[in-house]
């Protein structure tokens, strides 16, 4: 095993955050008012008695935003996950579908599916991840002589207290981060070059997202207010009525 310095830590988060930050800016600046207002519930908009546009335009613009950062955070946190493992156990990515990482520890070969946190899937989810694994193992069991072969769920944040799920293990939060760096103290040390990076480049997208509401407020209520007083029909009309 080799040890993970800080310094690398930081020079991949330096590197690679700047990508994620990118596809942000991106994402938002191409942003139309019709993307965020598909998911939108009016009949709870109008029942609670929300009157005030930009009540409405941004929470909606937030909660549209989240799901997509989501996205493009995940995949950078499974890169990160990646590049650890790459250092430490001369881990890699696995061609088999549905694994994101192979590595052999202590003559145990682990097949690791990585999420970004413990809720990510349902029972139907869950159980093609368990096929996937199972494929995988039959792949791998030409080439792993005699070593055993683990399958692990590995979240990169939260909790699970009940590891062991009997088919495989669920590593959440610490364990994950251990289990490929063998440093308990891993899932700390990688917020603070997080951390920095984060308020670093941040005020470009404040900006946007500023003008973003600005623009949307505007143009919510040239579309859906009369004189300033929402128009529920119409709004409902957009949102539900079909082609």
């Amino acid at each position: 095993m080799a040890p993970l310095t800080s310094n690398a830590i930081r020079q991949y988060v330096n590197t690679n955050i700047a990508v994620f930050r990118s596809n942000r800016l991106v994402r938002i600046k191409a942003l139309k008012l019709g993307n965020i207002m598909k998911g939108m519930k009016p009949y709870l908009y109008e029942s609670s008695n929300t009157f005030v546009v930009q009540d409405i335009v941004k929470p909606l613009l937030d909660a549209y935003l989240f799901t997509r950062e989501e996205r493009l955070f995940g995949d950078f946190i499974k890169g990160l996950a990646l590049f650890v493992c790459e250092k430490t156990y001369r881990g890699k990515g696995s061609p088999a579908e549905g694994i994101d990482l192979e590595f052999t520890k202590d003559n145990v070969t682990y097949l690791v599916a990585i999420k970004s946190g413990p809720n990510w899937g349902n029972s139907s989810q869950i159980k093609r991840m368990l096929d996937d694994f199972k494929r995988a193992k039959k792949i791998l069991m030409g080439r792993a002589g005699s070593r055993r072969i683990e399958f692990i769920n590995g979240c990169c944040y939260g909790i699970d207290n009940k590891p062991n799920k009997g088919d495989y293990h669920k590593l959440c939060g610490q364990r994950f981060w251990e289990l490929i760096s063998a440093d308990p103290e891993l899932y700390i040390r990688i917020i603070e070059p997080l951390g920095f990076k984060a308020r670093e480049r941040n005020s470009d997208f404040l900006i946007e997202y500023s003008r973003i509401i600005n623009i949307f407020t505007v143009e919510f209520s040239d579309r859906f207010c009369d004189d300033g007083v929402i128009n529920w029909r119409r709004l409902v009309e957009f949102n539900s009525k079909k082609d």
